[in-house]
């Protein structure tokens, strides 16, 4: 078996083999699907199936369009692991580089669950008495994942020269593989660990309990709040696994600041999301996309609304999970609010917001009966709501998600809470400068890449607003402001926008960012050694 850190640089360890699990592996969700599965492609191309993803086996009653089964990958460890009692199926990812997959069914072992717990309890102290919702959904899967690891590395054992033993790395994403990454370091010791929180679950539920986060950040306790909040479960095994892995990570320095005052855990490594665009389509391919997508909006507002919009109207949007205040999908609606007052506001604007929710009676649909955004034919801003993600058969737009991005002129994302950011980097790679604000790791990120030259505003491709827990009017009045300047843009301005946007978003592939993965990965196998030494 070749070593992969011989075809590295020789100062850096490097795994043979690389295990990742997350509850999200062929079940597209949120944000992590979207991290894990363009990443693949740069460690696939690098290392061709030595990377593995690990996800749940949700898919016994019809096929997954995300997975497809292959009985000839690693048939032999499969034939052992199911000797084993391990519910496993294997194939690929149905993403670009088709990396390897594991998918286990984890059901079987509820009727563990209390034993696992008693020893998890045993071994690390952590708190599953107050379980609730998915806690013990994730963590049955996490045993599972962790089983898999398990297995795994002892059939590369088995087949290893006697002088060398395989490197590898267990890493496992969010709190949900938590319980997974414990059983490895307990029973597998000579796999070295690595956690990823993508987000806090304590921060999260502060920040969702609309309590203020940031301000009083430095004085919150977390086991106090997990408390306050019925968190105590997801939050003690977010935190044990945090102190125990080999290396802990997470995914932006505002995020890093809650690990320190959340968690009592300074992360290892900051591990920044990049992005592959090797997707995004280019030149006449781009054009013609494009022309399609504003089309196909124009025509589902005419319908929604009955009105006959012009090709030249302004389209906006704000997309992703149904967070109404984290995602600022408040302040959204009111900005849009304000900008249809507006005196200045000269062009029409269709402002879609495409998050998943119910038809009536929601938070979404009551704040914008409450301001009386009806869509008035006189008014300026009309406001389409698309309750559903963009998978292509939504029912509205019938069209995928990124079919329906390149069409925008402008993308809104007025965060209060998000550790990174996908939605902005995706906008910015399809050429659609964005509004963001620096609560978001990626605001932060587009802000340090002017070099000390201050925030970055919409000339630039992307305009980040100073958010604070209490300045929502300002934040309102700076996305009013900022789509107002960009509608009074030239043709040539706004190509220029577009172009520096499309420019920064090079500075995010993950060819860039995979190098802060290896100093993970490193990291954690130098601690490893450590530990067996």
């Amino acid at each position: 078996m070749s070593n992969m850190s011989d075809r590295r640089n020789n100062e850096l360890l490097f795994p043979d083999y690389i295990l990742e699990s997350s509850w999200e592996v062929c079940n597209k969700v949120g944000g992590i699907y979207t991290v894990l599965s363009t990443r693949a492609q740069t460690l696939q191309a690098a290392h061709t199936d030595k990377i593995i993803f690990i996800g749940p086996d949700f898919w016994k009653e019809s096929e997954s369009p995300y997975f497809k089964e292959d009985s000839l990958l690693l048939a032999d460890w499969r034939k052992k692991a199911c000797q084993e009692g391990l519910p496993v199926r294997v194939g690929r990812w149905l993403i670009p580089g088709h990396p390897v997959a594991v998918l286990v069914d984890f059901q079987p072992f509820f009727a563990l669950k209390n034993e696992i717990y008693g020893k998890l309890w045993e071994d690390f102290q952590v708190d599953s008495l107050h379980a609730y919702g998915d806690y013990d959904e994730a963590s049955m899967f996490s045993y599972a994942a962790g089983r898999v690891v398990e297995s795994f590395y002892e059939f590369l054992v088995q087949g290893s020269v006697a002088l060398y033993k395989p490197r590898v790395i267990y890493h496992g994403n969010e709190w949900m593989t938590g319980l997974g990454l414990l059983y490895v370091k307990k029973n597998v010791p000579e796999v070295a660990t690595v956690f990823t929180t993508h987000a806090t679950s304590i921060g999260r539920s502060i920040a969702g309990n609309n309590k203020p986060l940031y301000d009083y950040l430095f004085a919150y306790n977390g086991d106090q709040m997990a408390v306050e909040l019925n968190m105590q479960s997801k939050h003690s095994i977010e935190k044990q696994t945090a102190w125990n892995v080999d290396c802990f990570t997470t995914v932006s320095n505002i995020t890093a600041r809650e690990c320190v005052e959340l968690l009592d855990k300074t992360p290892d490594v900051v591990l920044p999301n990049g992005f592959d665009d090797s997707f995004v389509p280019k030149g006449a391919d781009f054009t013609k996309r494009r022309r399609a997508a504003r089309q196909r909006l124009i025509e589902v507002a005419s319908q929604q609304t009955g009105v006959n919009y012009t090709d030249d109207v302004l389209i906006v949007s704000t997309s992703g999970r149904y967070e109404f205040r984290n995602k600022g999908i408040d302040v959204f609606i009111e900005s849009m609010n304000r900008l249809r007052w507006s005196a200045g506001m000269k062009s029409q604007v269709l402002a879609f917001i495409e998050v998943p929710g119910s038809l009536n009676d929601d938070r979404v649909r009551g704040m914008l009966c409450w301001l009386g955004l009806n869509n008035a034919a006189s008014d300026k801003v009309h406001v389409i709501v698309v309750p559903s993600y963009l998978t292509g058969d939504d029912g509205l737009l019938n069209l995928p998600y990124y079919d329906v991005l390149i069409g925008n002129d402008l993308t809104i994302y007025p965060s209060y809470y998000e550790p990174w950011g996908y939605t902005p980097l995706e906008s910015i790679a399809f050429k659609v400068p964005c509004i963001t604000t620096d609560l978001a790791g990626f605001g932060l990120w587009a802000n340090e890449a002017r070099q000390q030259l201050g925030y970055s505003e919409i000339e630039d491709g992307v305009k980040v607003i100073h958010r604070t827990d209490y300045n929502y009017d300002e934040v309102a009045d700076a996305i009013r402001d900022t789509v107002l300047k960009y509608a009074a843009f030239t043709a040539d301005e706004r190509k220029k926008a577009r172009e520096r946007a499309f420019a920064l978003s090079k500075q995010a592939l993950w060819k860039r960012f995979i190098r802060y993965y290896e100093h993970a990965y490193d990291m954690a196998l130098r601690n490893r050694d450590k530990r067996l030494n």
